[in-house]
């Protein structure tokens, strides 16, 4: 009858546990090893592999979690073991920068054992691989020749044409907000205006001053008959405009919103005009803010203070944005 190790192999694992704390990788895993020869529990080999993992040593902790998960189906060891082993077979291969692999190997840990831990794991991965992917794809010159075709497409009226293309442009160089920018014009022309809108919002992101993006989304704006935040949205433009040369474009912009504006509010009695502004959320918040509750008090008893908070650039949006709903009447 073989003899019973067990104790001698948990105070040899004990012994790995106190030199793998105190980070002597090295000591930690002739410990481990030996817990093995005495007892054949994988709980021995996870952390032997353990330990190679913190000392660097992936590919050796990939094999010994291959060797944990052979032996622990031998032993029928508990399936989450084997989970924790197949989980740092993962770990070891991201590591390697093999997120190919990696996300394999999480896959099938999750299909023994779910955690949290390793469904993180499993996401941050895909990620990376998807952001790898996309990085390697990235292709400044395919993305011109794109957005040719694109241009070409939308000229003679092949709108969804174009915006297939204006994708690809896109993705060959998601830092050029051309792509974005033609693509909400092409978005617009098809009425999808929650689109145009995102890539409008894309574009200033990218480069923020670039009036481009302000333009478009000036557009989109007067497209859903958000006439306030149309004609802001070409202030913006005008102040990044700083050489002039999208006046015309802003200017015609501006005058459609500003020309809508007034028509839907031409007869409107001052009752009607609160009743309109308060249901947007926008004007809701700054009424609710206490700093400007005290400013349009003063305002009251002295129209010309606010000249003075509007060098204030947060408080001159606030009080902007009143103007124009038509709550506050500027004098």
């Amino acid at each position: 009858m073989a003899k019973d190790h067990s104790a001698a192999a948990i105070k040899e694992k004990e012994a790995g546990n106190a030199a793998y704390k105190g980070r002597d990788f090295e000591t930690a895993m002739g410990h481990y090893k030996k817990a093995w020869e005495l007892h054949k529990d994988i709980t021995f080999l996870n952390n032997l592999a353990a330990a190679q993992y913190e000392a660097a040593d992936y590919d050796a902790a990939i094999k010994t979690e291959e060797e944990a998960v052979e032996q622990g189906r031998e032993l029928r060891a508990d399936y989450k073991l084997i989970a924790k082993a197949l989980a740092r077979t993962g770990s070891a291969y991201e590591r390697k920068t093999d997120l190919a692999n990696a996300i394999k190997f999480y896959q099938k840990s999750l299909a023994e054992h779910r955690t949290p831990e390793v469904l993180a794991k499993l996401k941050e991965a895909e990620r990376l691989q998807k952001e790898q992917e996309a990085k390697a794809y990235e292709d400044p010159a395919e993305s011109d020749k794109a957005r040719d075709e694109g241009n070409k497409l939308f000229k003679a009226g092949d709108y969804a044409g174009s915006v297939k293309l204006y994708t690809e442009a896109i993705k060959r160089n998601p830092r050029d907000a051309r792509g974005y920018t033609n693509r909400a014009s092409a978005y617009t022309k098809l009425l999808a205006l929650a689109e145009a809108l995102k890539d409008a919002e894309m574009a200033i992101k990218v480069e923020p001053d670039n009036p481009k993006g302000y333009i478009r989304k000036c557009t989109v704006l007067f497209g859903m008959k958000e006439h306030d935040k149309a004609i802001s949205a070409a202030q913006e433009a005008t102040e990044k405009d700083v050489n002039k040369k999208n006046t015309a474009e802003i200017q015609r912009e501006l005058n459609k919103a500003v020309n809508a504006k007034y028509s839907e509010r031409a007869g409107e009695t001052d009752e009607q005009t609160a009743a309109r502004a308060m249901r947007d959320p926008e004007v809701q918040k700054i009424l609710q803010d206490p700093v400007m509750m005290q400013i349009l008090q003063q305002a009251q008893e002295n129209p010309q203070s606010l000249q003075d908070h509007l060098k204030n650039p947060s408080i001159r949006e606030k009080i902007m944005k009143l103007s124009q709903s038509g709550i506050l009447k500027m004098r």
